[in-house]
């Protein structure tokens, strides 16, 4: 038997037995693909998985996973930029958004520069920026745990300096949005020297009318960069995929920094069948939306705040020790979101399935009785 029909028949034929996956599209299964073991509710995962259409694309990829992804890393490109309505030539990949975000700090980095961002955020920008000489300003969220944007604009404001400003909106920890009008006017107001970093990795998770991407930004406005992910709504957190959306002379000073082959076959063809799966979005979105509802009933059951959320995932209070509530989660199979701080009495908890969020607050409810939260 030659090479490629052992490799269309043995090898793709044994992952679908070990996935449960049929030979026709017809088999495919549509429910999520678990584990035995703990209830992972600490990442932001999309607990759906793999939509049935991804999973057939990566096994029928596996006879060309020997070679370089060039033809589909295009083929992704012009997706991404009919779906976004903007030239080709504006979009960066990246393995996961994160190294968007990565490159962004280390290609805006000089000798006097200065990182603006909220706090608490998404935490690995920071680290980004460690081995470069920025000066971090970290301003805290406001009254309503929005970004405190007058604050960040006086202190932007007071440099001649390249400024890189971070903005993430849905925030992460917090769920919360950051009105979108006052991004806007910052943006249309700003000098050259200032550089916008907006990350949109929950973007398909917003129900608000006062929020939209800042995408439309990116034609006339080189000093913006959004970052996209496929981690969150399109469950590929795994597969390490993301991309950035910026002016072509700033997508193409991004690339310089980047590995240019840093997304592999088979997230690549993931990706493109999750975007062509019509009802991809409106299943984890249907999901999220059941187990949020189930956590939310028990947190109010509870007497327990929350900070009401536009994501996957809800930042809610415990009323005792964060370390010693997470060690007692991991001890009952349960594992819970990282510190933030210094939110350290809330814990951030990632919506799973449905049923999933069912077990976690049983397990809520045991602590409430032994008078842990």
């Amino acid at each position: 038997m030659r090479r490629r029909a052992f490799l269309q028949t043995g090898m793709a034929a044994g992952i679908a037995g070990a996935t449960g996956l049929g030979s026709t599209p017809s088999h495919i299964r549509t429910t999520p693909i678990t584990a035995e073991g703990p209830l992972r509710l600490s990442s932001n995962e999309n607990a759906l998985g793999l939509s049935p259409a991804a999973r057939r694309a990566v096994i029928d990829g596996i006879p060309e996973a020997n070679r370089y992804p060039g033809a589909k890393r295009r083929e992704l490109v012009a997706a991404l930029a009919a779906k976004h309505g903007v030239a080709r030539e504006s979009i960066v990949l990246g393995c996961g958004s994160t190294e968007v975000l990565q490159v962004m700090v280390q290609a805006s980095a000089t000798r006097r520069c200065a990182l603006v961002t909220a706090n608490p955020t998404f935490e690995d920008v920071f680290d980004y920026g460690i081995p470069e000489t920025y000066r971090v300003e970290r301003v805290p969220l406001d009254a309503n745990m929005a970004h405190d944007i007058d604050r960040m604009r006086d202190l932007a404001a007071l440099s001649w300096d390249p400024v890189l400003v971070y903005i993430c909106n849905p925030n992460n920890p917090t769920g919360t949005l950051t009105a979108c009008s006052d991004v806007d006017s910052w943006i249309e107001d700003a000098p050259a020297n200032i550089r916008f970093m907006i990350d949109e990795a929950y973007f398909e998770y917003v129900d608000d009318d006062g929020y939209w991407s800042a995408i439309k930004w990116i034609e006339q406005r080189p000093n913006v960069v959004v970052a996209r992910t496929f981690s969150k709504i399109y469950g590929m957190a795994g597969m390490r995929l993301g991309y950035g959306i910026a002016h072509p002379d700033t997508a193409a000073h991004i690339r310089r920094f980047m590995c240019q082959v840093n997304a592999n076959e088979l997230a690549l063809r993931a990706a493109l069948a999750s975007l062509e799966d019509g009802g991809l979005v409106g299943r984890s979105l249907d999901a999220n939306t059941r187990a949020k509802q189930v956590v939310y009933s028990c947190l109010e059951e509870l007497d327990l705040e929350y900070l009401p959320t536009q994501t996957n995932f809800v930042m809610h209070r415990i009323n005792g020790d964060l370390r010693t509530y997470r060690e007692r989660m991991r001890e009952h199979d349960v594992w819970v979101g990282r510190p933030f701080p210094p939110m350290l009495s809330y814990n951030r908890l990632s919506f799973g399935l449905p049923e999933e969020m069912e077990r976690f607050t049983e397990v809520l409810r045991e602590f409430r009785t032994k008078g842990w939260v």
